[in-house]
């Protein structure tokens, strides 16, 4: 062989190497959802993060500081659902929590499936499925290609778990708030894998709920946050005062695992779980690429009760950040760092506590949906015969279609009214209709995202949303606490961490959408693009 055809052979053979390197998926992926966790906690809270935990994640992986979501409404179903399909709910149609079917006269759970049973315990709780997720998963995806990967979903939170899993997963588990157990439905199996079974026996929730919580660090130093004292802040039961220490044992027997679940010792109950799992499914082990899913839900429970610059919320994300320590380190022990793929973001942040902005002075304020509701209903019945409204569900108006069409009432007239009554109410932005929605440009960015979040037969015939700082309120008007759900900058812009396998220590500045993270995986998978997806690949994480 001359030394010409030598020197081809070798580049060919070299070049396969190199094919085969850069092609070579990881052996695990873990995607990590923070219910309700704002952008700025990465930063607010480090100099008390560890270093083994966000902090690690922030400086060697891929830190991708302008994550947006590009719709609304910011909620926990739809935005797992967006992550992990890599679309909006236009396409895969979680538009909400929950939503009105006017066919029913019921608003419908957006996991809820009464055609499935509870495994694991002996109430209801587990009655619920994917089946109203319209589009399929990356995990999905993961599963038609490659029918001997395992892929394993956990939360707290039904729907944080069923809508990442998707519709093929090995195990989808969440915790019964009646009986205190990870269960799942029979959905996705018939009974409890033995590991799920001894991990119910060690009955974690109960021994939890003696302990009194009080701060990791001295409360003096928590300088981030306001004083521990709020008025904006909600009671637990035993208490007077929003105020550490925080002694469980007094919480009533009825109210025990509700409460345990607005806690950290929840948070160190799914990462003992989710170790457990890694373990007892031998995942990242085999021969094709696994995946686990875990959705951390006390941060968002507690987040609506006490809001983002509580004591209480920085001692639960320090405590959190212990959590992914264990997680991280068990992945390096049994996985290798060089085998598994880690990404870090959160389905939605949150707005402060709109009273705390009012007595800052800053632009925020409430609207008394109930209250306006039946005053607009009233309007209806003098001007058109009837009141309409049929219910009031995320800022969707749905009207009674059967008796606008008994009465003979021009439905277009109709809307209009409502439109312009709408536009009167103090803290409106702006008011959609369906046909406004259904056009084919967007008039403006807020429309453009509203469009992204709308589904016809879902999604109300009207759709309003608040200007910055709002929330609607309904009875309670006690303005502590606060929510989610609208297009602005507070509930949009969430962290997007990634570590591992080919993940290099940098900061990406661009602006990237939530629905990037599948069309990413995609690509880190060597995967058909799953059926809906809409979002782009980032680029920053696979040029090299």
């Amino acid at each position: 062989m001359n030394l010409t055809v030598l020197k081809a052979v070798l580049g060919i053979c070299i070049s396969f190497s190199i094919y085969g390197q850069v092609s070579q998926s990881p052996k695990l992926v873990v995607g990590i959802v923070v219910d309700q966790m704002c952008y700025d906690y990465l930063y607010r809270f480090q100099e008390k993060f560890s270093d083994s935990g966000f902090v690690k994640l922030m400086k060697e992986g891929t830190n991708c500081r302008n994550t947006h979501y590009n719709y609304v409404p910011t909620y926990t179903g739809p935005g797992h659902a967006s992550i992990y399909t890599g679309t909006t709910p236009s396409n895969h149609g979680i538009v909400g929590n929950q939503w009105f079917v006017k066919s029913k006269g019921i608003s419908v759970n957006c996991v809820s499936d009464h055609k499935v049973k509870t495994v694991g315990s002996n109430s209801k709780k587990g009655e619920c499925s994917p089946h109203r997720l319209l589009s399929n998963t990356i995990t999905d995806q993961l599963k038609l290609t490659y029918k001997d990967a395992k892929v394993i979903s956990i939360s707290i939170k039904d729907r944080g778990a069923i809508l990442p899993g998707g519709y093929l997963s090995n195990g989808t588990y969440w915790f019964d708030k009646k009986e205190g157990k990870m269960i799942t439905s029979d959905f996705f199996r018939k009974e409890l894998p033995l590991w799920v079974k001894e991990f119910n026996d060690l009955d974690y929730p109960s021994k939890s709920m003696t302990n009194v919580w009080e701060t990791l660090y001295p409360i003096s130093t928590y300088s981030e946050s306001e004083p521990d004292d709020s008025k904006y802040e909600a009671l637990l039961p035993g208490k007077s005062k929003p105020v550490f220490p925080y002694d469980l044992s007094v919480v009533p027997e009825a109210r025990k695992y509700n409460i345990f679940t607005s806690t950290p010792y929840a948070n160190t109950y799914l990462t003992d779980f989710a170790i457990t799992s890694i373990l007892s499914e031998s995942l990242g082990l085999g021969k094709q690429t696994d995946f686990l899913c875990i959705s951390y839900s006390s941060t968002d429970i507690l987040g609506h009760a006490f809001g983002p610059y509580s004591v209480e919320l920085e001692d639960m994300y320090l405590r959190l950040d212990l959590e992914l320590s264990r997680l991280i380190k068990t992945l390096e022990d049994k996985v290798g760092k060089e085998n598994f793929v880690l990404f870090l973001t959160a389905d939605h942040a949150v707005v402060p506590v709109p009273q705390y902005l009012v007595d800052k002075k800053l632009p925020g304020g409430y609207l008394n949906l109930e209250e306006k509701t039946i005053e607009l209903n009233e309007l209806l019945q003098v001007k058109f015969g009837s009141k309409f409204i049929q219910s009031n569900v995320n800022n969707n108006i749905y009207l009674d279609d059967k008796t606008i069409q008994l009465l003979g009432i021009d439905k277009a007239e109709l809307i209009d009214f409502i439109k312009n009554e709408i536009y009167k109410w103090d803290g409106v932005k702006e008011v959609f209709t369906n046909k406004d929605l259904t056009l084919d440009c967007a008039k403006s960015e807020w429309s453009n995202m509203v469009r992204q979040g709308y589904v016809r037969d879902r999604s109300g015939d009207l759709i309003f949303i608040l200007q910055p700082g709002c929330l609607t309120e309904y009875s309670d008007k006690s303005h502590t606490g606060t929510s989610h759900g609208s297009a602005f900058n507070y509930d949009t812009h969430v962290p997007l961490l990634w570590y591992g396998k080919g993940m290099k220590g940098k900061e990406v500045f661009r602006k990237i959408n939530i629905t990037d993270i599948t069309a990413t995986l995609t690509h880190i998978l060597n995967l058909q693009t799953p059926n809906s997806t809409t979002g782009n690949p980032i680029l920053e994480l696979l040029e090299e």
